[in-house]
């Protein structure tokens, strides 16, 4: 008896699609529109609730505050849009922090403990990218081992201490200003104009889209994925290594407890952001206004006196709703 096989049914075509303002809620500045919204929304309620919210000492507070974990934030999206996640951001940054102001390192000069601070950062991106891309651990894994590890190595070298920061060209950055902005906020548009033009501007940018969006795909298509992974993990800790000299500088200390929960902060501001954590899409502006989101709330709070608990479950809240309309959108789209 020959085989029988039952045609398969045509494919019926859904009449019809997304709405035109659908599109555009979907569209990268369409997100980044949605957060500038919330900014602006936040502002109100800032001059409403605080006299002084809208002073310019108050704002440029908000964008020194913002500009550490921008800088960790940048490295994050990079690492995040190419389907990865990095926990270790924030004790890396620790680590850099606590080896770029031993007293050795800061006898050799302001240059040097630069160096340090990105060599070491680039060096903990380095093992990440590798035990990632060769030994086929689970970035999860491995970036959470790397967050107990550089927290145990900054303790270790700090004996458990704050170390003081006695080179006068490194405290002196976080009191800088040029035209009565803080130097600090000049490092962090840098490295966000650097960034933006790397991830949009070069091929470096469009490989780690694709990379992100289909791993397996990029790697039939010819692109070295493993070479490409590595690459993600040491420029998130070059941002660590960034964010390590400028700490020190604000804080006038290198410590092993600078950075707690950054790793939070940066990925929710990501996220919040309209980057999808399976990656493949994505932006460095909208990962940024999460940022200014998040600095903005915790401002707010501060200036009303409310306390610590409310505002954490506040961000909670927003964190949970960000992933909530992206899943939407992920459900909605063609």
């Amino acid at each position: 008896m020959p085989d029988q096989k039952m045609a398969a049914p045509p494919v019926e075509r859904v009449a019809g699609g997304p709405s035109a303002v659908a599109r555009v809620l979907d569209s990268g500045a369409g997100r980044n529109l949605g957060l500038v919204a919330v900014l602006v929304l936040l502002c109100v309620v800032g001059v409403s609730t605080a006299d002084t919210f809208a002073t310019t000492s108050n704002l440029l507070t908000i964008l020194t505050s913002a500009s550490i974990i921008g800088v960790i934030t940048v490295g994050v999206t990079f690492v995040i849009i190419g389907g990865g996640i990095d926990l270790s951001v924030g004790k890396v940054m620790a680590l850099a922090s606590v080896w770029a102001t031993t007293v050795a390192t800061q006898s050799f000069g302001p240059w040097v403990m630069v160096f340090c601070a990105l060599a070491v950062g680039a060096g903990a991106g380095l093992v990440n990218g590798l035990l990632i891309a060769y030994g086929r651990i689970v970035p999860f894994i491995v970036t959470l081992a790397m967050l107990i590890t550089a927290q145990g190595l900054a303790e270790r070298i700090s004996a458990r201490r704050s170390q003081i920061v006695v080179d006068p060209v490194i405290a002196g950055i976080a009191t800088t200003r040029v035209l009565g902005i803080p130097l600090l906020v000049y490092i962090f548009a840098a490295v966000v104009a650097v960034g933006w033009v790397l991830l949009n501007r070069t091929t470096f940018g469009r490989r780690t889209f694709a990379i992100g969006g289909n791993p397996e795909a990029a790697r039939l298509a010819g692109l070295d994925v493993k070479r490409h992974t590595i690459a993600l993990y040491v420029l998130s800790g070059l941002c660590c290594g960034i964010a390590a000299i400028m700490i020190a500088s604000l804080t006038t200390t290198g410590s092993s407890t600078h950075g707690t929960l950054y790793e939070l902060d940066a990925i929710a501001a990501v996220i919040i952001g309209g980057t999808l954590l399976t990656g493949g899409r994505g932006t460095l502006i909208g990962s940024i206004l999460g940022v200014l989101v998040f600095t903005t709330i915790t401002n707010l709070f501060v200036l009303n006196n409310l306390a610590t608990e409310v505002q954490n479950i506040a961000k909670g809240v927003i964190i949970v709703v960000a992933v909530l309309i992206q899943t939407r959108a992920q459900r909605s789209s063609p």
